[in-house]
C-alpha cells in the first residue's frame, strides 16, 4: 500500500491516468442503444447463466438496496437488476444496459479493474478515479469460458457506499464461480451431442489422423487417441478447407460440420528415394540407394535397366521379351522381381505395371542427357565402360551398342581434343584406332596429351 491506498487500487489508478481518463467526468460512453443490447444479450455466452445469476443475487442484492449488473469481457452492459430506487439512481451515474465500463472508458471502477486483473474484487467510494462514483461501492468477479478459459463478462453488485456488507465480494465470486460451473456443464451437453452425431466423420478418416473440435477449437476426440491434446487455434473466422498450424505435429486442414470442426492432420508428400545406379563399365554392377551401398546381381541389373529405359513401366510380358526375346516367360520375371523388390526399399518399385518410384541417378542416363544437350565432354568423362558388358540380354544389347555409337560419333564429330583424349582412356576408346588418329592430328608433336605411337 502507498499513502493508505491498495496497491490494487494505485495501479488501476495509474493506468487510468495512462489511459487519460478525466477524474471530473461523470459518465461513461453509451455505445449501444437499449433495443441493439437486446441483440447481443441473445447471441452472448452468458445468456445461459444469467436465469441462474438472477436467482442467486438479485433477491439479495434488492433487498440489500443494491443492483446486480452483468457485462460482456469488455465491460459492456448487458443486463441490470435490482432495487428500484438504485436503478434510478444508477441511470443517473450512466450505470445502464449499453454503456462501456473499462478502465479505458471510465477509469477505477469494479468491472473494469476486474476486468484488467482478472479477478474478483471490490472497489470502495473514494477508490473509484472518477469522483462522481465515491457514493458507490462494487464488487465485481470475472467468469471464464470452458471452452478457452478467457474472460466472457463479469458480474458485478453494486450499492451506496453506507450499506455495503462486506460478505458481498464472496458472494458474488460465489455465483461467477456457479454460472462457470453452469456453464461447463452445459458444454459437456453440447460436447456429448457433438461427439454422437460427429463420430462417424472422424472413424471415417480411416489411418489417417484426425480429430472432432468444439466451435472454439477445444479437442473432444481424436484418432488415433492422444496425438492431438492442446486446443487448436481456429481464429475469428474460421472456413472450410482452412489450414491451421499445429507446431511440430505440422498442418492440419479443417472441415466445417453443423457443430464444431473435422480436423484432418495434413499428410506431408513422402520422401522419393534416390536410386543412384553405375552401370557403365566394370565386372559387378553395382547402385546406392538413398546412399546406402546395394549389391545387385546381373540379372537384376538388367531389370533396373529397363526399367529406367521405360519409365512409363512394363508388363512382366515385356520385360520378358526385352530380357530373353520370344522365349522368355512372364512367370520368371515375376519371381526375379519379387526378389528385387525385397532387396529395395518397399514401394520404391511399383506393380502393374512395373515401374520405379525414385528419383534416378543412372550413369548411362547421363550421358544421354549430355549427348542431347550438346556436352560432348561431358558424355565422352561419362562413358567410362560400356553399359553392363557382360548381359546378353537382347534389349541391354542393343542399348549398350547405340549408346557406345552415339558417344564415339559425337567425339570424332566435335574434333575436340579434350572430349577425344576422355574417350580414348575409355573402355571403348583405347582400341579405337581412328579416334588415336584424329586426337594425334589434332596435338602440337611437343604435347604430353599425344597418344603413345604403336
Amino acid at each position: 500500500m502507498t499513502d493508505g491506498v491498495r496497491d490494487l487500487v494505485s495501479a488501476s489508478w495509474r493506468r487510468s491516468v495512462a489511459a487519460d481518463v478525466d477524474p471530473e467526468r461523470g459518465l461513461p460512453p453509451l455505445v449501444y442503444a437499449r433495443r441493439e443490447v437486446a441483440e447481443l444479450r441473445a447471441g452472448h455466452p452468458l445468456a445461459e447463466a444469467f436465469p441462474l445469476l438472477q436467482e442467486t443475487l438479485v433477491r439479495i442484492a434488492d433487498e440489500a438496496e443494491h443492483m446486480m449488473v452483468v457485462t460482456d469481457a469488455q465491460g459492456l452492459v448487458l443486463w441490470r437488476e435490482g432495487h428500484r430506487t438504485v436503478l434510478h439512481r444508477a441511470e443517473d451515474a450512466g450505470l445502464v444496459e449499453g454503456t462501456r465500463w473499462s478502465e479505458e472508458t471510465i477509469g477505477t471502477n469494479a468491472v473494469g479493474t476486474a476486468l484488467a486483473e482478472d479477478r474478483a474484487l471490490q472497489i470502495h467510494a473514494g477508490e473509484h478515479h472518477v469522483r462522481a462514483y465515491h457514493y458507490w461501492t462494487c464488487a465485481a468477479a470475472p467468469i471464464h469460458s470452458p471452452d478457452t478459459g478467457e474472460v466472457i463478462g463479469i458480474v458485478d453488485v453494486t450499492g451506496p457506499a453506507t450499506g455495503f456488507h462486506p460478505t458481498t465480494l464472496a458472494l458474488v465470486n460465489a455465483a461467477a464461480k456457479l454460472a462457470e460451473k453452469h456453464l461447463e456443464a452445459r458444454a459437456a451437453l453440447r460436447d456429448e451431442r457433438l461427439l454422437s452425431r460427429n463420430l462417424p466423420h472422424l472413424l471415417g478418416l480411416g489411418d489417417q489422423a484426425g480429430a472432432l473440435l468444439s466451435p472454439h477449437g477445444r479437442v473432444l476426440a481424436a484418432q488415433p487417441d492422444g496425438w492431438l491434446r492442446e486446443p487448436v487455434d481456429l481464429g475469428p473466422a474460421p472456413t472450410d478447407g482452412m489450414r491451421v498450424a499445429l507446431g511440430p505435429l505440422g498442418e492440419g486442414v479443417v472441415e466445417q460440420l453443423a457443430e464444431g470442426y473435422l480436423l484432418r492432420l495434413r499428410r506431408a508428400a513422402p520422401r522419393r528415394a534416390t536410386l543412384a545406379l553405375r552401370f557403365l563399365g566394370g565386372d559387378r554392377p553395382h547402385g546406392r540407394l538413398d546412399g546406402r551401398r546395394i549389391r545387385l546381381s546381373l540379372r537384376h541389373a538388367e531389370l533396373l535397366t529397363l526399367l529406367v529405359l521405360h519409365p512409363d513401366g512394363l508388363t512382366a510380358d515385356g520385360l520378358a521379351t526385352l530380357l530373353y526375346g520370344d522365349t522368355g516367360k512372364a512367370v520368371t520375371i515375376r519371381a526375379e522381381m519379387h526378389r528385387l523388390r525385397l532387396q529395395l526399399t518397399p514401394g520404391l518399385v511399383r506393380t502393374q505395371p512395373y515401374r520405379l518410384d525414385a528419383t534416378v541417378e543412372a550413369d548411362f542416363q547421363t550421358v544421354r542427357e549430355a549427348l542431347r544437350a550438346g556436352r560432348v565432354r561431358d558424355a565422352a568423362a561419362l562413358h567410362r565402360g560400356e553399359l553392363l558388358p557382360a548381359s546378353e540380354a537382347p534389349a541391354v544389347r542393343e542399348e549398350r551398342d547405340s549408346l557406345a555409337v552415339a558417344v564415339r560419333s559425337a567425339v570424332l564429330r566435335s574434333a575436340d581434343v579434350e572430349a577425344l583424349g576422355s574417350y580414348r582412356r575409355s573402355e571403348p576408346g583405347r582400341l579405337d584406332t581412328e579416334a588415336r588418329e584424329r586426337l594425334d592430328a589434332l596435338l602440337p608433336p611437343d604435347d604430353a596429351r599425344r597418344p603413345p605411337p604403336g
